[in-house]
Protein backbone atom coordinates (compact mmCIF):
# COMPACT_ATOMS: atom_id res chain seq x y z
CA UNK A 1 0.00 0.00 0.00
CA UNK A 2 1.34 3.15 -1.31
CA UNK A 3 0.91 6.40 0.72
CA UNK A 4 0.96 10.01 -0.45
CA UNK A 5 3.32 12.27 0.88
CA UNK A 6 2.31 15.42 2.76
CA UNK A 7 3.21 18.17 1.00
CA UNK A 8 4.72 21.32 2.67
CA UNK A 9 2.80 23.83 0.66
CA UNK A 10 -0.46 21.82 1.70
CA UNK A 11 0.54 22.08 5.26
CA UNK A 12 1.08 25.45 5.28
CA UNK A 13 -2.09 26.41 3.52
CA UNK A 14 -4.07 24.52 6.19
CA UNK A 15 -2.03 26.42 9.00
CA UNK A 16 -2.75 29.77 7.47
CA UNK A 17 -6.99 28.70 6.64
CA UNK A 18 -7.01 27.98 10.54
CA UNK A 19 -5.42 31.03 11.12
CA UNK A 20 -7.89 33.04 9.58
CA UNK A 21 -11.14 31.13 10.86
CA UNK A 22 -9.14 32.00 14.61
CA UNK A 23 -8.35 35.31 13.30
CA UNK A 24 -12.30 35.46 12.45
CA UNK A 25 -12.90 34.20 16.35
CA UNK A 26 -10.84 36.55 17.84
CA UNK A 27 -11.84 39.60 15.89
CA UNK A 28 -15.77 38.66 17.53
CA UNK A 29 -14.21 39.49 21.17
CA UNK A 30 -15.19 42.47 23.70
CA UNK A 31 -11.70 44.26 22.34
CA UNK A 32 -13.49 44.60 18.67
CA UNK A 33 -16.90 45.79 20.46
CA UNK A 34 -18.32 48.65 18.52
CA UNK A 35 -17.35 50.97 20.62
CA UNK A 36 -13.13 50.12 20.14
CA UNK A 37 -13.83 50.02 16.22
CA UNK A 38 -15.72 53.56 16.92
CA UNK A 39 -12.57 54.88 18.38
CA UNK A 40 -10.05 53.59 15.58
CA UNK A 41 -12.61 55.01 13.12
CA UNK A 42 -12.23 58.30 14.74
CA UNK A 43 -8.72 58.38 15.39
CA UNK A 44 -8.14 57.49 11.48
CA UNK A 45 -10.69 60.48 10.71
CA UNK A 46 -9.05 62.86 12.79
CA UNK A 47 -5.46 61.99 11.13
CA UNK A 48 -6.68 62.70 7.80
CA UNK A 49 -8.14 66.12 9.19
CA UNK A 50 -11.35 65.09 7.89
CA UNK A 51 -14.36 65.84 10.31
CA UNK A 52 -17.96 64.50 9.74
CA UNK A 53 -21.34 65.11 11.38
CA UNK A 54 -22.65 62.27 14.43
CA UNK A 55 -24.94 60.70 12.21
CA UNK A 56 -22.65 60.43 8.81
CA UNK A 57 -19.87 59.12 11.30
CA UNK A 58 -22.73 56.77 12.48
CA UNK A 59 -23.14 55.76 9.23
CA UNK A 60 -19.50 55.26 8.05
CA UNK A 61 -19.26 52.77 11.21
CA UNK A 62 -21.84 50.96 10.63
CA UNK A 63 -21.09 50.30 7.14
CA UNK A 64 -17.28 49.93 7.97
CA UNK A 65 -18.04 47.07 10.63
CA UNK A 66 -20.28 45.49 8.16
CA UNK A 67 -17.91 45.08 5.11
CA UNK A 68 -15.59 43.74 7.93
CA UNK A 69 -17.96 40.83 7.60
CA UNK A 70 -17.95 40.69 3.89
CA UNK A 71 -14.53 40.87 3.43
CA UNK A 72 -13.74 38.39 6.36
CA UNK A 73 -15.35 35.61 5.03
CA UNK A 74 -14.70 35.99 1.54
CA UNK A 75 -11.42 35.71 2.74
CA UNK A 76 -12.03 32.74 4.63
CA UNK A 77 -14.14 31.33 1.21
CA UNK A 78 -11.14 31.66 -0.90
CA UNK A 79 -9.00 30.23 1.43
CA UNK A 80 -11.15 27.10 1.53
CA UNK A 81 -11.63 26.77 -1.91
CA UNK A 82 -7.68 27.60 -3.35
CA UNK A 83 -6.45 24.48 -1.33
CA UNK A 84 -3.04 23.69 -3.00
CA UNK A 85 -4.18 20.19 -3.76
CA UNK A 86 -3.28 20.10 -7.37
CA UNK A 87 -5.57 23.05 -8.76
CA UNK A 88 -5.65 26.15 -6.61
CA UNK A 89 -7.66 29.18 -7.62
CA UNK A 90 -7.45 28.87 -11.23
CA UNK A 91 -10.00 26.01 -11.93
CA UNK A 92 -13.75 26.75 -11.36
CA UNK A 93 -15.15 23.67 -9.73
CA UNK A 94 -18.76 24.19 -8.37
CA UNK A 95 -19.10 21.25 -5.87
CA UNK A 96 -16.30 22.55 -4.15
CA UNK A 97 -17.37 25.99 -4.00
CA UNK A 98 -20.63 25.50 -2.70
CA UNK A 99 -19.18 23.30 0.25
CA UNK A 100 -16.76 26.35 0.94
CA UNK A 101 -19.65 28.76 0.91
CA UNK A 102 -21.78 26.35 3.36
CA UNK A 103 -18.68 25.79 5.65
CA UNK A 104 -18.57 30.27 5.98
CA UNK A 105 -21.85 29.86 6.69
CA UNK A 106 -21.67 27.31 9.55
CA UNK A 107 -18.55 29.00 10.50
CA UNK A 108 -20.46 32.43 10.53
CA UNK A 109 -22.78 30.55 12.86
CA UNK A 110 -20.90 29.42 15.55
CA UNK A 111 -18.79 32.90 15.49
CA UNK A 112 -22.29 34.60 16.26
CA UNK A 113 -23.28 31.87 18.92
CA UNK A 114 -19.95 32.95 20.43
CA UNK A 115 -20.90 36.52 20.54
CA UNK A 116 -24.23 35.61 22.11
CA UNK A 117 -21.81 35.36 25.22
CA UNK A 118 -19.42 37.95 24.69
CA UNK A 119 -20.13 41.25 26.90
CA UNK A 120 -20.52 44.13 24.75
CA UNK A 121 -21.34 41.83 21.26
CA UNK A 122 -24.64 40.36 19.86
CA UNK A 123 -25.49 37.62 17.71
CA UNK A 124 -27.42 39.06 14.63
CA UNK A 125 -27.99 36.46 11.74
CA UNK A 126 -28.15 39.27 9.55
CA UNK A 127 -24.18 39.49 10.42
CA UNK A 128 -24.31 35.55 9.60
CA UNK A 129 -26.29 36.94 6.00
CA UNK A 130 -24.00 39.04 5.37
CA UNK A 131 -20.46 36.67 5.81
CA UNK A 132 -22.52 33.85 3.50
CA UNK A 133 -22.46 36.91 0.65
CA UNK A 134 -18.96 37.32 1.15
CA UNK A 135 -17.92 33.59 0.86
CA UNK A 136 -20.46 33.42 -2.17
CA UNK A 137 -19.43 36.96 -3.69
CA UNK A 138 -15.42 35.44 -3.46
CA UNK A 139 -16.63 32.26 -5.43
CA UNK A 140 -16.80 34.56 -8.25
CA UNK A 141 -12.76 34.91 -8.21
CA UNK A 142 -12.06 31.00 -9.07
CA UNK A 143 -14.92 31.33 -11.73
CA UNK A 144 -13.91 34.41 -13.16
CA UNK A 145 -10.32 33.04 -13.73
CA UNK A 146 -11.79 29.71 -15.12
CA UNK A 147 -13.71 31.66 -17.53
CA UNK A 148 -10.72 34.59 -18.49
CA UNK A 149 -8.73 31.14 -18.94
CA UNK A 150 -11.34 29.73 -21.21
CA UNK A 151 -11.38 32.63 -23.36
CA UNK A 152 -7.81 32.93 -23.99
CA UNK A 153 -7.17 29.40 -24.58
CA UNK A 154 -9.75 29.85 -27.40
CA UNK A 155 -8.25 33.15 -29.00
CA UNK A 156 -5.31 31.06 -28.74
CA UNK A 157 -6.80 28.11 -31.00
CA UNK A 158 -8.71 30.30 -33.05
Amino acid sequence: MESKAVKPASVLWWIITVAWAAQIFFLSTHGFSPHFTGRLLALALDLLHIHVSPRTFGLLHGALRKLAHVVEYAIFALLLYGHPSGRGLESWRPRRAVVCVAIAAAYSLTDEFHQWFVPGRHASLRDCGLDTIGASLAMLVPYARERVSHLRSHRKHS
